[in-house]
């Protein structure tokens, strides 16, 4: 697309010789060279379309390497064993995770560290309100050749990387927060009508402060839906709060190793998709799910019943509920977790492990829960339980 200067005296717009700046900061300047990791010799799987045996054995390959992972790991992030697993879970769903805990209890240095153990091009935008959409996606320059054309150049943003953090998510405007939808869910940005994709895999770890409230911006339900789950993050124990000061405030604190590259990260999702899924557990996860949406004539009839009393009684309570992305979500997530744990199949422990993670953040109480001072997590929970 090209212009004609209207006048000798229109001023000529040069080609900018570095991108423009945005709220960008790479954490390589910050974090120690990556080791190189095990080297990628044959993929997980020995045929195009895998049989039962391809699978176990490909299970078994990826649960050395998420061993040797999981090891890695520990070496940076001390007593978050439960937030590890289910950051993991997300990654091996191939979704994207929102992060939920107060500062200090290293947010942030997971998602630095998973960069490096997976070996991910890792990048990550500060969410400010003055924050623009132009400042995530990137946008198009003018800039003129040697012979006076002129032409558009799209300049890529921070949102083309594999591992994109995005630090204190809900700072930034719901127009700026938008920029991340059609990414997180269609894997690929629109500019100026022409389709950009991203890196495979793409991840999005977001982080969110609790507690501080003043100039926030709440995410809207499409945005919270993006994410496959939302992790809450506590304080850790006496003991691991001992260990923490110590290995983190000593002359030689511990880097953490390379372990993956990003292509077993995608064989690893592909192999979760593979993995058979027992029509018990996936009665269990369509019956919770839907056992969280304000009530229905027959939303209690497959629930056995002591659980439909309280399905019916917690109905009252709930102002909207998941939809079906809620319940493709915990398909997979079971799925990872189990094979995490070295399993081949999952299981209903693995629905009730992970229900608050994928659902608390897919419906809201009404005004009648709040009065009852009930918490949305223990009602997910008290459904949960019923499940059998």
């Amino acid at each position: 697309m090209a212009a004609t200067p209207n006048s000798a005296k229109t001023a000529r717009v040069k080609a900018p010789q570095t991108a423009p700046k945005a709220r960008l900061s790479k954490t390589a300047a910050a974090k120690p060279a990556k080791a190189s990791p095990q080297p990628y010799d044959t993929p997980l799987f020995a045929a195009a379309a895998p049989q039962a045996g391809d699978i176990v054995a490909a299970a078994d390959k990826a649960l050395a390497l998420l061993a040797e992972l999981r090891k890695n790991l520990a070496q940076v992030i001390f007593g978050q064993d439960k937030v590890v697993e289910q950051v993991l879970t997300a990654l091996l769903a191939g979704g994207h995770a929102l992060l939920v805990g107060v500062p200090g209890l290293a947010k942030t240095k997971l998602v630095e560290t998973l960069g490096i153990v997976l070996s991910l091009d890792e990048k990550r935008i500060q969410f400010t309100p003055d924050l623009m959409p132009a400042d995530i996606i990137g946008s198009e320059v003018m800039e003129e050749d040697a012979k006076g054309r002129r032409s558009f150049r799209y300049i890529q943003g921070p949102v083309f990387a594999q591992l994109l953090m995005g630090d204190e998510i809900n700072r930034a405007s719901p127009r700026t927060q938008a920029a991340l939808l059609q990414a997180m869910q269609e894997y690929h940005v629109t500019i100026a009508g022409k389709r950009y994709d991203l890196p495979r895999p793409f991840h999005v770890l977001a982080t969110q402060n609790p507690l501080e409230q003043e100039g926030t911006y709440p995410l809207p339900e499409a945005q919270l839906d993006r994410f496959l789950m939302q992790i809450d993050i506590s304080y850790p124990d006496r003991e691991t709060e001992k260990h923490i000061a110590l290995a983190t405030t000593g002359a030689a604190p511990a880097h953490p190793q390379a372990a993956l590259v990003p292509a077993r990260l995608v064989e690893m999702q592909e192999l979760v998709r593979y993995m058979p899924m027992p029509e018990n557990v996936l009665n269990a996860i369509v019956t919770l799910v839907r056992a969280c949406r304000p009530p229905e004539e027959e939303e209690t009839e497959t629930i056995r019943p002591a659980a439909a009393l309280r399905a019916a009684e917690t109905g009252q309570f709930i102002a909207w509920g998941p939809g079906p992305r809620a319940t493709q979500a915990l398909s997979l997530c079971v799925r990872a977790r189990a094979l995490l744990q070295g399993r081949l199949a999952p299981a209903i422990a693995d629905v009730r492990a992970l229900a608050c993670p994928v659902l608390q953040h897919r419906m809201a109480l009404n005004f009648a829960a709040r009065a009852a001072n009930i918490r949305l997590t223990a009602l997910i929970d008290n459904l949960a339980g019923g499940l059998e």
